[in-house]
């Protein structure tokens, strides 16, 4: 059996991201301890009974004691306390990385804590379900998806390799990004799409009685889709707009006009128009399936 790649990984936070990678960490053998921490009680007492990692805590400064790797999956809002309450606890040497969508704000909240020696790598596996909680994970979850990482600059490069060396190992193909960029893909790709699914949901939400009763009787396949959207993690999506705003505001803007254009193609029946988009936005679709993202 290949040697581990930690000697001990402790898990901040232990949603569906957390402990789906504590599943494959424990699967793979990846790791000699693993612990996870968070603030509820019942949370923990759910992780041990699932049994996918060694020990658990509620004090995030005893998780990462010793700890050659830590793993933080709490919402956004949550880094700079944490990053601030387990600095002193961290071992030199230890590697601080994260699965949060947003990586400016990552950098911004967790840099500054981090004592000499210990290296920050953000990243972000490009994966999920809208299921939330230690019972929603899954080892597969990883499978042929893409983890984005976005070391600063200087970062060492041995800590880095690390951590994409982890991600490899759990299924995902590594890209290396700066972290303003992926901001920006990110807001098209993920970022925007959950806005709109929240919104069309919410209006359908404020529909009269009678019509929201029929909207669920009768919902088609585009509105159950924007609907298993709309149920997701709503503190974390929460974070994400706030954290993220000025690329989700800029995608935004240029949602508003393309709709406001198609808006005018429907009034004034431009048929020709509506076909090139949608010809369009089809190819686009079928790009996702050929590389396996669908």
């Amino acid at each position: 059996m290949a040697e581990p790649l930690f000697d001990k990984i402790a898990f901040i936070g232990i949603g569906l991201i957390g402990s789906s990678l504590a599943r494959a960490v424990r699967r793979d053998g990846l790791a000699r301890r693993t612990v996870a921490c968070a603030r509820r009680r019942s949370t923990l007492d759910k992780v041990v009974e699932l049994g996918i990692v060694d020990e658990v805590t509620a004090d995030c400064a005893e998780a990462v004691r010793d700890a050659d790797l830590v793993m933080i999956s709490t919402p956004l809002s949550a880094y700079a306390a944490l990053a601030e309450a387990m600095a002193p606890a961290l071992a030199a040497g230890a590697i601080v990385s994260d699965v949060g969508s947003v990586k400016q704000a990552v950098i911004r909240d967790l840099g500054p804590y981090m004592p000499d020696g210990v290296h920050l790598v953000p990243g972000h596996p490009v994966a999920g379900t809208e299921h939330s909680g230690p019972e929603a994970g899954f080892a597969e979850l990883f499978q042929d998806r893409w983890c984005i990482l976005t070391p600063p600059p200087g970062t060492d490069a041995a800590a880095v390799e690390r951590v994409a060396q982890l991600w490899r190992a759990v299924g995902m193909n590594v890209e290396f990004m700066d972290a303003q960029h992926h901001d920006k893909v990110l807001a098209i790709t993920s970022h925007l799409p959950h806005l709109i699914a929240y919104t069309i949901v919410g209006t359908a939400t404020d529909l009269e009685g009678s019509q929201q009763a029929e909207v669920i009787k009768f919902s088609a396949g585009g509105f159950r889709d924007f609907t298993r959207i709309a149920a997701s993690d709503p503190v974390m999506w929460r974070d994400v707009f706030l954290n993220n705003r000025e690329a989700v505001l800029e995608m935004l803007q240029r949602f508003t006009e393309d709709l406001t254009a198609l808006q005018r193609a429907i009034r004034w029946g431009e048929g020709e128009k509506l076909q090139d988009l949608f010809t369009r936005t089809r190819a686009i679709r079928r790009g996702i399936i050929d590389a396996r993202q669908a």
